[in-house]
């Protein structure tokens, strides 16, 4: 695969690569060991965090030459983007849908719109559809040089 090819399919999910050394730093860190304690029982392996940081940097540095670290980098964000939605995946409690509720935009219930009156929402609403003139922010603010 040629290196501009790579770069359109696969190099737009690589992070910059500072991300990937943040998060190592984060996942070794006492704060993240103690998380991962209490979430898992046990401390997790970071070591993709860091071979991620060295493949992007490797892809970095080539310019996007270097396929093969480029590749490494997408694969493990692949892995970890199918862990992350496995759940999702596997809900079957839930139906999905496929298009939105017929009545998606019914008018609210009345205690709701006593509720929203006046609220900058609902003026900025009115404002966008034309209902009221456009609010003039007449606020100022004083620089100190």
């Amino acid at each position: 695969m040629e290196p501009e090819e790579f770069r359109k399919q696969e190099g737009w999910s690589i992070r910059p690569c500072f991300l990937y050394k943040e998060e190592y730093e984060e996942c070794t860190s006492i704060k993240g060991r103690f998380h991962q304690y209490f979430i898992h029982g046990e401390s997790i392996d970071c070591s993709q965090w860091k071979k991620d940081y060295e493949n992007c940097l490797k892809y970095e540095n080539s310019d996007g030459t270097d396929i093969q670290a480029g590749k490494a980098v997408t694969e493990s964000e692949s892995a970890r983007r199918a862990v992350r939605l496995q759940s999702h995946y596997a809900n079957d409690i839930w139906k999905k849908r496929t298009s939105p509720p017929q009545d998606w935009n019914k008018k609210l219930p009345e205690w709701l719109e006593k509720k929203n009156e006046n609220t900058f929402l609902e003026l900025k609403s009115k404002e966008l559809k034309g209902e009221i003139p456009k609010i003039e922010d007449n606020t100022y603010f004083c620089n100190i040089m």
